[in-house]
């Protein structure tokens, strides 16, 4: 994963927003929109580290050795199923965020404390302590029992959080906002550097809290309202302001990992099936089509993009989660969430923005998404972004039956079988896409079936098989195809359909290229 700093606001300026605020009792999206706006004019102030070498030098096994102590959570004393905790700063988060509580719409800024956390063993002077502060928090809440309290939100690392629901582990994450993603000038870490919480009530299913974003090229305001539960819902509004020039300005953007599955098998020995965060990109479009692009583990990076007009969603997803598909107990990717991104309002034209980063393992985040506007706004003209993210495990539940959907990729060399029955390679390439869902499931025996497929300039198509697939109650489709140069990406999308109704969304899929063969056909 990346992770940058995070930089502390200028005091005068926080201690104006405490005034204003306290005199309004009460405090809104506006007023961090004006902070945001503000900032637009200012020149950037970029963080200062205020670790000493004790904290800055820490591996990570050491780092994560300070956790918080569950007696001096925040809200402990209050009755409220929701409580605070914190992270400390160390490693590369050497500059503390800002975090204030709201309460009666006054605001109170949340002190440092090392008594809130356990450090493991760890030995340092505790005057090294003295001026340092909080890297982030997290949201405590018992989604999965009533007398267990868990860690639903984890705030930490630019503008970087994640979230999850009953049962579910700890995988992709979003973020406020990503600009020039894999540019060759290099991309933009935007970060939060000040939150404001409200204290819940005790009969509160929801945590509302505030964040202000700061970077050299763009400032931002924005509300998150958490609600827990066995898909647990983050609501965002997001306001943000462009003090710079600005390529590729990713919203709502998701991280995540991909380093192969049946689609893109391991060029290493590894008792595990597949090992990813997500293995798919899905989006809906404006005009209702629905699309599955499987993720790849490229030996470059690979940038796709989907030209949406007002998208009504996508996200990065986990498809067949079943624990056989993984193998992995220690990790349990089989119950990592996926995150959909549900816009509200009309977001304009513009595109989905698939990057797809090499890399060698796992630790690494190398897949990301985002809505990419067409058309930016002038310096310090708000843009308005407003988005629910549903952190799931039921991805079907996502297509709401409208369609079939893909069920799994996979990837191999072609084959035909002789007339003495024996299997044998003939230099093609096959994909096997299996699909399924109820609105394959429900059609009436003898429902005409049938396949709609396209290559791009790269690849022939050889021959396109449609079998019945009982084991999924659903079909496979096999394709064999020839690629004219191994080095350039080839395209493919297939769909089932019958007679003219769409049964399917569109398997939008991309052959990435390959530097290590230079053959051609």
């Amino acid at each position: 994963m990346i992770l940058t700093v995070f930089k502390r606001i200028p005091l005068l300026l926080s201690a104006a927003l405490l005034a204003a605020t306290a005199q309004a009792q009460t405090f809104s999206l506006d007023q961090v929109a004006a902070r945001a706006k503000a900032l637009v004019d200012q020149p950037y102030q970029k963080p200062v580290s205020n670790l000493p070498p004790v904290f800055s030098g820490m591996q990570f096994a050491d780092y994560m050795k300070i956790q918080p102590r569950s007696d001096k959570f925040e809200w402990r004393d209050q009755k409220t199923p929701f409580k605070l905790a914190f992270y400390h700063q160390g490693m590369q988060f050497n500059s503390p965020v800002l975090i204030h509580e709201i309460v009666n719409g006054r605001l109170q800024e949340i002190g440092y404390s090392t008594d809130r956390f356990y450090f493991g063993g760890l030995h340092f002077d505790k005057e090294s302590t003295a001026r340092l502060g909080y890297a982030g928090f997290r949201v405590i809440y018992p989604v999965n029992r009533a007398d267990k309290e868990d860690e639903v939100m984890s705030v930490l690392g630019a503008s970087y959080f994640r979230v999850i629901g009953r049962g579910q582990v700890y995988g992709l994450s979003a973020r406020g906002l990503a600009i020039d993603t894999a540019m060759l000038s290099g991309e933009e870490f935007p970060r939060f550097t000040e939150f404001w919480i409200q204290r819940p009530a005790a009969g509160d299913k929801q945590l509302v809290f505030y964040a202000l974003l700061d970077s050299p090229r763009a400032t931002g305001a924005y509300k998150f309202t958490l609600t827990p539960g066995q898909d647990s819902v983050l609501d965002v509004q997001a306001r943000v302001f462009l003090r710079g020039e600005v390529a590729r300005l990713g919203i709502a953007p998701l991280t995540s990992m991909f380093l192969f599955g049946p689609n893109q098998q391991s060029s290493r020995r590894n008792f595990r099936p597949a090992i990813h965060d997500s293995n798919g990109l899905a989006i809906h479009t404006g005009a209702g089509e629905w699309l599955w692009r499987p993720l790849n583990d490229p030996q470059n990076v690979e940038v796709s993009s989907f030209e949406v007009t007002n998208p009504r969603g996508f996200g990065l997803l986990q498809r067949g989660r079943e624990f056989s598909n993984f193998q992995d107990l220690k990790d349990r990717y089989d119950l990592r969430p996926s995150a959909w991104i549900e816009p509200k309002g009309d977001w304009g034209k513009g595109s989905v923005q698939l990057v797809e980063i090499p890399t060698a393992d796992e630790t690494n985040d190398n897949i990301v998404a985002y809505w990419l506007p067409a058309q930016l706004p002038a310096k310090g003209v708000p843009m308005a972004f407003d988005y629910r993210i549903h952190w799931t495990t039921d991805e079907a539940a996502i297509l709401k039956d409208e369609v079939g959907w893909v069920k799994q990729t996979f990837h191999t060399d072609g084959e035909l079988t002789q007339a003495n029955l024996i299997r044998s390679f003939d230099g093609t390439t096959a994909l096997l896409v299996d699909f399924t869902g109820p609105a394959l499931a429900k059609l009436p025996a003898g429902a005409p079936v049938k396949p709609q497929v396209s290559i791009g300039n790269n690849g022939e198509l050889i021959d396109a098989q449609l079998q019945p697939n009982p084991a999924i109650n659903g079909w496979r489709l096999t394709l064999r195809v020839k690629i004219r140069n191994v080095a350039q990406a080839t395209e493919l999308r297939a769909a089932l359909v019958s007679g003219s109704k769409v049964l399917t969304e569109t398997w939008s899929y991309q052959l990435p290229p390959r530097s290590d063969v230079q053959r051609t056909f």
